[in-house]
């Protein structure tokens, strides 16, 4: 049996995005055992997945050279493995990389794409085309190495009891959020005809999500208080979630389960789009040429009037639930 070491420590929507990969990998290579290293609370997301260890740290406990240098002798001891797999590609992983590689181990990172991401975000860039997937980049990892994986791009629905809508209105940053206001009339519009259930987590969203709760006849907030587990579980068991460019989607991925898309200053081209989730599932502002001005959506917005957002029409994403 061929073990493979990975590891990807953030962010949660990007390692969320790891396991659907995984899952295919594994099957069509049953004589290999992947241990997934990353961040404890991030467990539950490789539940179930055949022939994957899960080794849960805590950052904090390594910090620095000795600090990485100590982890990657525990990870050795423990584990052996033949293949290092990076899939983060940050300094942290890169001293791990090159420890590795000085005690004999080959090592396999991503690459991201940096120069092209750059290119496509360039607001002068009037040429945007799609860019490789991210989980094809993840799985480019194990073609290097000399394993065949072929990704089928397809949801598998981990329940058959669907009910509800999920609605996960946040996001880390503000270019990839539409308006509160936006998605309180949103949700008020959906829960005329369906159950909807909000997702979000820490203090100010839960707080939020409560208040649209007790205003809002045929809605529950579920935020902050679900495990990761049985946030999951509930995801399977939605008809649909609807989600910014955000983890919630790839947690619907994992699970199957459709996700129609809001993206505001970032673009599907970009890669990030959730595993197996339809491009017609996809709301954005088309005609918008500055677009995407950021990967991430972490810039501020280069003409000042966020348009990509302000200007979407949430009667759009009513009409593609509604297909």
């Amino acid at each position: 049996m061929t073990r493979i070491l990975a590891y990807r420590f953030s962010a949660f929507g990007d390692v969320a995005m790891t396991a659907p990969v995984f899952r295919e990998f594994l099957e069509q290579n049953p004589d290999v055992e992947i241990v997934m290293v990353s961040r404890k609370n991030f467990e539950a997301l490789f539940a179930g997945i055949p022939n994957l260890i899960f080794k849960g740290i805590n950052l904090d406990d390594y910090k620095g050279l000795f600090g990485l240098n100590r982890l990657s002798n525990e990870l050795i001891r423990e584990f052996n493995p033949d293949f290092i797999a990076n899939l983060h590609d940050v300094i942290r992983t890169k001293v791990l990389d090159r420890i590795y590689k000085r005690k004999g181990l080959k090592v396999f990172k991503i690459d991201k794409g940096k120069e092209e991401k750059e290119h496509l975000t360039d607001v002068w860039n009037l040429n945007k085309v799609q860019l490789k997937k991210t989980v094809e980049r993840y799985a480019d990892v194990f073609r290097k190495m000399g394993f065949k994986v072929e990704l089928s791009h397809q949801l598998r629905p981990a329940s058959t009891v669907k009910s509800g809508i999920g609605f996960a209105p946040f996001a880390q940053h503000k270019g990839k959020m539409l308006p509160l206001e936006k998605s309180y009339e949103l949700a008020r519009l959906l829960a005329q005809k369906h159950t909807v259930y909000f997702f979000g987590g820490g203090k100010k969203e839960t707080e939020t999500l409560e208040k649209w709760e007790e205003q809002i006849p045929n809605t529950k907030s579920l935020s902050g208080k679900l495990s990761l587990s049985e946030e999951l579980n509930k995801i399977s068991e939605l008809e649909l979630m609807i989600s910014m460019d955000s983890a919630n989607m790839h947690l619907a991925s994992l699970m199957g389960t459709r996700c129609i898309s809001v993206w505001g200053a970032t673009h599907p081209y970009a890669g990030f789009l959730g595993f197996g989730q339809s491009e017609n599932d996809v709301v954005q502002v088309n005609d918008l040429t500055c677009r995407p001005c950021s990967v991430f959506g972490d810039k501020e917005c280069y003409r000042g009037d966020w348009a990509c957002l302000e200007e979407l029409d949430i009667r759009k994403i009513i009409k593609v639930v509604n297909l």
